[in-house]
């Protein structure tokens, strides 16, 4: 008797120590949670960054004007026969 009780406590022991500490373990669960929370929190913002991409890309295939704009804007481009004007500000 005393040996089948003492088998069953040291399987008790090992099947709490794999739920608690083991591989698959509720703390490596948890873990896993969160990881899944913050990538699904990641990838919702980059949805919304793509979205406003793809408005900007559809808004510069349609009107040309707005691509160059940009160009001037952030290139520095100029037209031929145009005088480009640098205004630096006081500090």
């Amino acid at each position: 008797m005393k040996i089948i009780g003492l088998v069953l406590i040291i399987l008790i022991a090992i099947l709490q120590y794999r739920i608690w500490w083991g591989e698959g373990s509720y703390r490596e669960i948890n873990q896993l949670e969160q990881q899944i929370a913050e990538q699904t929190k990641i990838n919702s913002q980059l949805k919304v960054q793509n979205s406003d991409l793809q408005k900007e890309i559809q808004a510069l295939r349609k009107n040309p004007e707005l691509l160059e704009e940009i160009a001037r804007e952030k290139l520095g481009l100029i037209k031929p026969n145009e005088t480009f004007y640098r205004i630096i500000p006081k500090k």
